[in-house]
């Protein structure tokens, strides 16, 4: 597995979101020891990056990585997220980054983690009650302190990154980027390589639309996120489909999967790209991981360029919110 670096931290090319393991979608929080499985052969494969949050499960998801990582903690590269969960009695969907919030966010983590120093600690969602100033200083004493070692944001906009780099160095950006979703290429990809910040994008499969295996939403449970995502519904999926379908001609060219077509293609957008896709399931990750070696061709590439976009919202009215996009 090549590795890259986000800022001046080194990672694997292609990490592993653990979300799926723990809640949002079909299936999740059935099958731990599978779950466990699965972050032990992506380390055994050469992924370090794991990705997690404290508003996943809440909290299961960290404790479970957590559990997976004994006795492995050097090989990997532990990234989680706060601001989402307010510990300082904020309303319930109300975001908070304040440096209290921040402080006892980071202790619950560490614990839940078992280690004393996250890698790469994001704010999951920029707080508009509090000035990014102040949460990016907050983070740069976690990391005087040795609790952090990086900082990240998720889905902040170029006015908030600038203003958080005069701070401290951030490290990486997160933010949905795929074949179906491509705000990022002229809003953030530009900035962040004038800035040296690494890009991680996540929803890289499009939550599994661009693997070609999700025909119908009958299969979805009702916890499952995706039954809220306009780019699911009515007659945005059924155009939608055509985009997969496209996937999977130019996969069969390239003699690979829509999966691994999917993250080649991410690939080719820059050096300084580590997409998260995520699974619960062993054959998933080795199938994502050795999209590292897919080579596609310019002919290829293009085509994939110039897929039609994709009709819907990537996420429901208040997930938009949410979001500097």
């Amino acid at each position: 597995m090549k590795h890259i670096k986000l800022g001046r931290l080194e990672v694997s090319r292609i990490g592993l979101g653990l979300v799926s393991m723990s809640g949002a979608y079909t299936g999740a929080g059935m099958d731990d020891t599978e779950s466990i499985r699965t972050i032990h052969r992506a380390l055994e494969i050469g992924v370090t990056l794991l990705d997690t949050a404290e508003v996943y499960g809440p909290y299961v998801n960290e404790e479970l990585l957590g559990k997976a990582l004994k006795g492995r903690r050097d090989r990997a590269v532990v990234a989680t997220k706060f601001g989402i969960v307010s510990h300082t009695g904020r309303p319930a969907g109300q975001l908070d980054s304040s440096p209290a919030n921040i402080r006892t966010a980071v202790e619950g983590s560490l614990t839940r983690l078992g280690t004393d120093y996250i890698d790469l600690y994001y704010q999951h969602r920029v707080d508009p009650g509090t000035p990014i100033e102040d949460t990016v200083g907050t983070l740069a004493e976690l990391v005087t302190e040795g609790k952090i070692r990086h900082i990240g944001l998720s889905e902040a906009g170029p006015e908030t990154i600038r203003r958080a780099q005069a701070v401290h160095p951030v490290a990486a950006i997160q933010s949905e980027y795929s074949l179906w979703s491509r705000h990022s290429e002229t809003r953030l990809l530009p900035l962040l390589r004038e800035l040296n910040i690494g890009f991680v994008p996540f929803s890289s499969l499009g939550r599994g639309f661009l693997t070609g295996q999700i025909r119908s939403t009958d299969g979805f449970d009702d916890t499952d996120l995706c039954k809220s995502i306009p780019r699911f519904t009515g007659e945005n999926f059924q155009h939608n489909l055509g985009i997969a379908d496209q996937v999977q001609a130019v996969a069969a060219e390239a003699g690979a999967t829509p999966a691994q077509t999917a993250l080649a293609w991410l690939l080719t957008r820059g050096d300084n790209i580590a997409p998260i896709p995520g699974t619960k399931h062993v054959a998933r990750v080795e199938e994502n991981s050795a999209a590292d070696a897919v080579e596609l061709t310019a002919e290829q590439i293009e085509k994939l360029n110039n897929l039609p976009a994709a009709v819907g919202d990537t996420h429901d009215e208040v997930g938009m919110r949410m979001m500097e996009r």
